[in-house]
């Protein structure tokens, strides 16, 4: 199964739904990075979210969410657009550690919890938005969850999750995000809550086969889900030669030269999908002259 989302209304329209199997996704992520379980969960967690989140944008519109808990993880970074593409990464790949007192990797302690989620949004105006709120728990989840509350003032709850292989692969990955529409009556909210403290872990029910549609029908119940829009998911980077090559070229001619003559040639290497350009010596001197 590919991965891909579903946006929903429920409960007639008093709440927004969203879910998303992701395990191919985050995979990708874990396989470019060399990611350990431990960082691997952090940085699928990241990648899950950042979609539904980008799932709720428009056309061209993107974001970038960008977590720093002051973990030994270090940065978590992740784009995200209204097409289903993310790309990500964090500073420290190769971290991991013992099982927490819940028997779940131990992604609070990765990540750390001083210090603060922040999502841009690109709409397309001159300026862009920007949300920015201290990181409550660490475990993610709860941190986006917070993010929504208090920055986009969307009564919401987030749940992502991450299942990792003895071979460091991705076994399963995916979330859901409900969102409280304004005049939710109190009997709707009171279901929800109480099946969101009834369910399994998110991750354990994308491990056991169910769809984004059907997770979304465990949380709110069967009768109650509308299907509005399904869409794919993908680790997709934007990065290219020739990106590459502008910003070789906005070094300078000083700079290239000094570069063709010390080195001989060049190599850059992308963050977000660790993919690498070589420039051979030749190369270097055509983007010479166009920097001249």
């Amino acid at each position: 199964m590919s991965d891909y989302l579903v946006k929903a209304l429920a409960f007639n329209g008093e709440v927004r739904a969203y879910a998303v199997r992701s395990t191919e996704t985050v995979g990708e992520g874990q396989r470019r990075h060399h990611t350990w379980p431990t960082a691997s969960a952090a940085l699928g967690r990241s990648l899950t979210a950042t979609a539904m989140l980008g799932a709720m944008l428009k056309g061209d519109q993107k974001l970038t969410v960008k977590i720093d808990g002051g973990g030994p993880i270090g940065l978590i970074l992740v784009d995200g657009n209204a097409k289903g593409e993310v790309r990500g990464y964090v500073t420290n790949p190769q971290v991991h550690f013992d099982l927490n007192e819940h028997g779940k990797l131990d992604v609070k302690r990765a990540v750390g919890t001083e210090g603060t989620l922040s999502v841009v949004k690109d709409i397309g105006m001159r300026d862009y938005f920007t949300g920015q709120v201290p990181i409550v728990s660490g475990e993610l989840g709860e941190d986006f969850t917070y993010y929504l509350f208090n920055s986009e003032q969307v009564p919401s709850s987030v749940g992502v999750g991450v299942l990792v292989n003895p071979d460091n692969s991705i076994l399963a990955a995916g979330g859901f995000i409900i969102q409280l529409m304004p005049g939710a009556k109190d009997e709707t909210i009171t279901k929800i809550e109480q099946r969101l403290s009834e369910i399994p872990p998110i991750s354990k029910l994308i491990e056991k086969g169910l769809t984004p549609e059907e997770l979304l029908e465990e949380i709110c119940g069967k009768d109650n889900v509308k299907i509005i829009e399904n869409m794919p998911i993908s680790f997709t980077c934007t990065c290219s030669k020739e990106r590459f090559s502008s910003a070789i070229i906005s070094l300078g001619q000083a700079e290239i030269e000094d570069i063709i003559n010390t080195d001989g040639q060049a190599e850059a290497e992308c963050h977000f999908c660790n993919e690498k350009y070589l420039f051979t010596k030749d190369e270097l001197e055509t983007l010479l002259e166009e920097a001249k």
